[in-house]
């Protein structure tokens, strides 16, 4: 029995390699020579390329870290394959949802082209009554922003209705010979 002992001892003992080592060599060997023609597959699932390569790296990720339970590691490409078609449909099922879900504009609000358009027209507008002179940007700041009648805009800037009514007039020809130049 000491012989025994002692040959054991004299004989090295052999280790088996970790599952986690024999992981990372078979993960990096089918990611070398799978990783493209898994994102191939699964861009024609999810018709979007960096979601695709995002589903391909969870899927080696998850073949990863599931290695041990892995119970064929002859079958790891084929493990693969499913998780990046499953994955892929988990990604398409999100989208459906986003987008069954997205709220939908009031039928009266604008859409945002709309609102840009405003905004650059709105610009326009303010650039051009800076052009006025200072009588005429107040006649038509008082009539069209404030809202006043002719005879509030006489009273408020110490003039008469009728050089309200020209200071107005002229300022609406300047205004829209201004705009019409720039479109």
């Amino acid at each position: 029995m000491t012989e025994t002992l002692a040959a054991g001892a004299l004989v090295p003992e052999v280790r088996s390699v970790p599952a986690v080592w024999d992981a990372d060599r078979v993960v990096t060997e089918i990611y070398h020579g799978e990783y493209k023609s898994l994102v191939r597959l699964a861009v024609l699932l999810v018709h979007d390329a960096p979601t695709a390569e995002e589903v391909v790296q969870d899927a080696f990720e998850a073949m990863h870290h599931a290695w041990r339970r892995l119970r064929d590691s002859d079958k790891a490409l084929s493990y693969l394959r499913q998780a990046v078609v499953n994955r892929s449909r988990s990604v398409l099922r999100h989208r459906t949802v986003i987008d069954r879900n997205a709220p939908k504009p009031a039928p009266d609000e604008p859409g945002a082209e709309q609102g840009a358009l405003a905004l650059i027209e709105r610009t326009a507008v303010a650039a051009a009554l800076r052009a006025l002179p200072d009588r005429q940007r107040e006649a038509i700041v008082l009539r069209y922003y404030a809202d006043l009648s002719e005879a509030d805009i006489a009273a408020t800037m110490g003039i008469s209705e009728g050089a309200v009514k020209s200071h107005t007039a002229r300022a609406m020809a300047t205004l829209t010979a201004l705009l019409e130049s720039q479109t």
